[in-house]
């Protein structure tokens, strides 16, 4: 970079001015102003002042924790890049729109000839802002609109109504959300809501009504999130053939269940990894605070990605889960586990592998489900940038099984009945990833291990969703 003869250094190249001098705009100056004012890349300085600008309903001792770390920088290089995660961390707390960074010269009685001053210019968001989107479920979309009011007190407090309509489900709920100043990772949420789906393969359709709280924290390597909710259900029959034991889970019933989930993911990208691992484990308890429902349920995902010759990527996933009934009650058709789909076990249908009456799934109190697939880009196109970049070939191994247990039985004999009957499929498709949001998949199934009752989609099968197996 070399010596800088300047009074002031605009902002480095992320968004907005480059950092650099107009030789244009450089005045003669006598040898001890510029002296002070020299600096170099590699020279030790001192940043003295970090300031705001721009604040308005937002408290500074709240932003104090993210811009903090500035001041610990030694030279020149040090104060762009922490400036730059500086700024990130601004931008991450979601109350400003825009966020710009100036590093000048400290001037000054008290200015150190190696000092420096970093601004941040800020602009804050409205008080109230609108939101209107689409959004893309487990083979499902919707059309979501929102209204928030962002930094209401102003350390980062956020009200949010959303208004969702889907094609199988529609909601609308009020969430409080509260971070943690200096760890915006840990943070409180505050739901009320109401939610009303159906769910045709089981001929059934539900109406939550309910309120929740999370705190969501870090805990070394992990994500942790406690939850507890408490809701009403209104069970109730999609059609007039539903089966007869469908029309024996129709009626109201409370649930009050305390969960907790343990997340590990060092994946480059949610919907289509190149590398790394995830690996979710949930527990939820019902009943012991209440409700009519009462159970143990337990839920384990597992996916690793690794890189592969010419482009490609191979993936492995592993899903499984038991719902242990507690207290004598069976458990409820809406607390159970479902399996088969375009983004489970594909080439079946959406959730029809396991237990059913008179053709309607009544999901199952145990399940697994495992994936070997081989994504590699377009043919003849690899790596060549553009739009084809967003697609991929896709190349897989599917298998699982979906049962009712018999708990008195022991854990072998669980797993042996795990074991029978399995459900697996092979084929190949394409991948059109939409951004970092969710994925298409179009693919050829090859469904296999088909037991009675099953609904299969051999041929073409269309999926679109966030979590695939």
């Amino acid at each position: 970079m070399g010596t800088v003869h300047a009074r002031s250094m605009d902002s480095y190249p992320m968004y907005g001015r480059d950092l650099g001098v107009n030789t244009d705009d450089l005045e003669v100056m006598e040898a001890v102003q510029e002296t002070k004012q020299e600096v170099l890349e590699n020279k030790d300085v001192v940043v003295q002042h970090v300031n705001i600008e721009g604040m308005g309903r937002t408290k500074e001792d709240y932003l104090g924790y993210e811009i903090s770390d500035v001041f610990t920088a030694r030279n020149l290089v040090e104060v762009m890049r922490k400036s730059h995660k500086a700024r990130q961390r601004l931008l991450r707390l979601g109350i400003f729109k825009e966020v710009e960074v100036v590093i000048d010269v400290s001037e000054g009685a008290e200015a150190l000839p190696n000092g420096l001053d970093v601004t941040f210019e800020v602009t804050e968001l409205k008080r109230l802002t609108g939101s209107y989107n689409t959004m893309v479920g487990n083979n499902e979309g919707s059309m979501v609109l929102g209204i928030k009011l962002p930094n209401m007190f102003g350390r980062g407090e956020k009200l949010t109504f959303q208004f969702s309509y889907g094609t199988k489900e529609t909601s609308y709920g009020l969430s409080f959300f509260k971070p943690q100043s200096g760890y915006y990772e840990r943070n409180f949420t505050l739901n009320l809501y109401k939610v009303t789906g159906q769910f045709p393969w089981s001929s059934l359709k539900e109406t939550d009504r309910g309120v929740s709280t999370e705190l969501n924290f870090p805990l070394w390597m992990t994500d942790h999130t406690l939850k507890w909710e408490g809701v009403w259900r209104e069970l109730g029959c999609l059609a007039r053939s539903a089966s007869f034991a469908v029309r024996e889970e129709s009626g109201h019933t409370l649930k009050s269940a305390l969960s907790h989930t343990m997340v590990i993911d060092t994946r480059n990208s949610a919907i289509l990894p190149r590398r790394g691992a995830l690996l979710r484990i949930n527990q939820e308890l019902a009943g012991y605070t209440g409700g009519d429902a009462s159970f143990l349920k337990e839920d384990v995902e597992l996916q690793l990605n690794k890189p592969f010759i010419w482009g490609s990527v191979l993936s492995a996933s592993l899903w499984g889960g038991m719902i242990y009934p507690l207290g004598g009650q069976p458990t409820s058709i809406a607390d159970r586990f479902y399996l088969g789909g375009p983004t489970s076990v594909r080439g079946f249908g959406m959730y029809s592998i396991g237990p059913q009456s008179e053709g309607d799934y009544l999901g199952g109190e145990a399940y697994w489900a495992g994936g070997l697939h081989l994504y590699t880009p377009l043919p003849f196109r690899p790596n060549k940038g553009g739009l084809a970049d967003l697609f991929r070939t896709h190349f897989f191994l599917n298998a699982g099984n979906l049962c009712n247990l018999n708990y008195g039985e022991g854990p072998y004999a669980h797993l042996q009945k795990l074991a029978e009957c399995i459900r697996w499929s092979y084929g190949a498709g394409i991948i059109l990833r939409l951004g970092n949001i969710a994925r298409l998949e179009l693919n050829y199934c090859f469904p296999m291990g088909v037991q009675s009752g099953d609904r299969i989609c051999d041929g073409v099968q269309f999926g679109a969703g966030i979590r695939f197996l």
